[in-house]
């Protein structure tokens, strides 16, 4: 898990994951070893640490589960958020390490992926930090072409990089934002005809926030990943995998838009449009799988540089 602190949208990168690197390594050899029911126990202790020693993550979960679920929100709320987040870390040991025995994963709206890569095209997967991504990366192995997830490395605690040493191909796919060649890379990505995954509801050390009504209210989506995938000129998919319950997963991929323009004429209302038609998505994944969120810090607070 990781402690968001009072960390904004703008600033979240800065907050480290908690844990010392012996401790992850002994949580992780428990559960290789003694298996997903293991692992789940480990989970409660876990969670019940998390929400007594961090009060900014119980507040930031309380304010979105006040949006997503509509009504007062308890304390066992909370705990149900932060463990559903920890369940979702605990799969990804074996999702990456491929021991999906005892999982199950749905996947709707395939269609609308493999008509674009039969055409021979590369496209944008703009997702959320909502359920995991890994879900993907492991449905992706038996893809014809590469999932590039587009991800930020540079504050990864302890546990993030033993969980990427589990599959070292997938990742070695991974394009790390933040180098000179990042978005070279991403370019000769879809080029080739691959995947580019992106998370658009938050990006590190994002100076530019653009406004869209969001659960109810106003929040500050970054501006980054949508202007990245209308450079890009590749067709752009929604995706979501959302957890359903222990180890079972819906995986769904939704058309976003054949290409995404930017008119330099209308370009911060297109950047507006593009951005609410996004949060509208997210919304609705929000509201069916209110525990899947997983963005513990304040939301909708107006970051500095907000459109």
């Amino acid at each position: 898990m990781t402690e968001q602190g009072a960390a904004t949208g703008r600033d979240w990168a800065s907050q480290r994951e908690r844990g010392s690197k012996a401790l992850s390594r002994l949580m992780l050899w428990i559960t290789l070893t003694l298996g997903w029911r293991a692992g789940t126990l480990l989970l409660y202790p876990i969670t019940g640490y998390f929400f007594l020693a961090s009060p900014a993550v119980r507040a930031a979960s309380r304010d979105y589960l006040v949006r997503a679920l509509g009504r007062k929100v308890s304390g066992g709320d909370v705990v149900r958020h932060l463990f559903t987040f920890a369940s979702v870390i605990l799969d990804r040991v074996f999702l990456l390490s491929g021991r999906l025995r005892g999982f199950a994963i749905e996947v709707q709206g395939l269609e609308t992926l493999t008509a674009i890569l039969g055409r021979g095209e590369g496209c944008v997967l703009l997702g959320a930090h909502v359920g995991s991504f890994d879900v993907l990366r492991s449905v992706g192995r038996d893809a014809p072409v590469a999932v590039r997830p587009l991800m930020y490395r540079e504050h990864w605690g302890a546990m993030t990089p033993m969980l990427e040493a589990l599959d070292p191909a997938l990742a070695a796919a991974i394009i790390e934002i933040g180098r000179p060649d990042t978005m070279l890379r991403v370019q000769e990505a879809v080029a080739k005809g691959e995947i580019v995954g992106i998370l658009a509801d938050r990006a590190p050390a994002e100076r530019r926030f653009v406004a869209a009504q969001f659960l109810g209210a106003t929040a500050y989506f970054p501006a980054g990943p949508i202007v990245v995938a209308g450079l890009l000129g590749a067709p752009v998919v929604v995706f979501h995998g959302v957890r359903t319950g222990p180890r079972h997963y819906l995986v769904r991929f939704e058309p976003f838009a054949d290409r995404l323009v930017l008119k330099r004429a209308t370009r911060q209302q297109d950047l507006t449009d593009a951005v609410g038609r996004y949060a509208a998505s997210l919304e609705t994944v929000c509201r069916a799988h209110p525990f899947n969120w997983f963005n513990f810090y304040p939301f909708w607070e107006k970051p500095d540089h907000g459109e």
